[in-house]
């Protein structure tokens, strides 16, 4: 239990910047940040719930338009910006660099580039539009899974991948991973999804995920001879946005 509870800690750790009480936090092992991996969807469902609770608290005060933003705003502050920085952190890489050591060059240069701003507005404003064009049926839904298709999508990224460098934020993450890790996150976010939209759209979303997790990856790996934690950033927002503004769509036609 102990053990369960330290992965917990260090999962809540990594994707939030919300503290945590210190009894939690416990010795991180290797065996850790691999309970940790488990625990990534379960920490994007609570980031959810707390999504749908203040969307229900606000939306007598405020109008769609601005709620809307402020959700957007407190999503990103609670979480860090972590994967917003690797979105446009991986942007300028790719567009800045022709060889696997200039884009892991770029990827250390803590600024951010013209393109890389462009990406991070862009991302930024799909989010935003998905949000508004949300049906009210689904909408509390999508909140609530949205976050944890993302976190889920970091379990697949770093399935079997390999970290270029000798040491870095994700390293230990993508060591120490095993399918296990990855079977139990899928069921996880498989369940929620099921729930909220029904077992096969769940089917749906997760084999679509996967296969564009994989790809990329795959891809990227190519550019850079593995992925680093501002490559998983950039997976997260790219499969949320992916799902906010692809899963109505598809719910509307099945």
């Amino acid at each position: 239990m102990k053990n369960v509870l330290a992965g917990f800690a260090l999962a809540w750790q990594f994707l939030t910047i919300i503290p945590l009480p210190s009894r939690w936090i416990a010795e991180t092992l290797p065996s850790t940040f691999a309970i940790a991996i488990r625990w990534f969807p379960v920490v994007g469902f609570l980031l959810g719930l707390g999504l749908v609770l203040i969307d229900q608290a606000l939306e007598q005060i405020f109008a769609p338009l601005i709620l809307n933003l402020i959700l957007l705003s407190l999503y990103v502050v609670v979480t860090g910006g972590l994967h917003q920085d690797g979105l446009a952190d991986t942007v300028d890489a790719l567009a800045g660099g022709s060889t696997p050591e200039q884009r892991l060059e770029i990827f250390r240069d803590s600024h951010i580039g013209a393109l890389g701003v462009t990406g991070l507005v862009l991302s930024l404003g799909l989010r935003y539009a998905g949000l508004m064009a949300l049906p009210g049926g689904m909408r509390e839904m999508v909140l609530l899974c949205m976050p944890a298709v993302g976190r889920w999508s970091l379990v697949m990224g770093i399935w079997k991948s390999v970290y270029p460098r000798a040491e870095g934020l994700a390293a230990s993450f993508i060591r120490n991973s095993s399918s296990v890790d990855s079977v139990v996150a899928t069921l996880i976010v498989g369940v929620g999804l099921g729930v909220a939209f029904g077992p096969v759209s769940a089917v749906v979303v997760l084999s679509v995920g996967y296969l564009l997790v994989r790809g990329y990856v795959w891809w990227i790996a190519r550019k850079i001879g593995g992925i680093t934690g501002d490559i998983l950033g950039s997976i997260n927002e790219g499969v949320e946005i992916l799902f906010v503004l692809c899963v109505p769509l598809f719910l509307m036609l099945a």
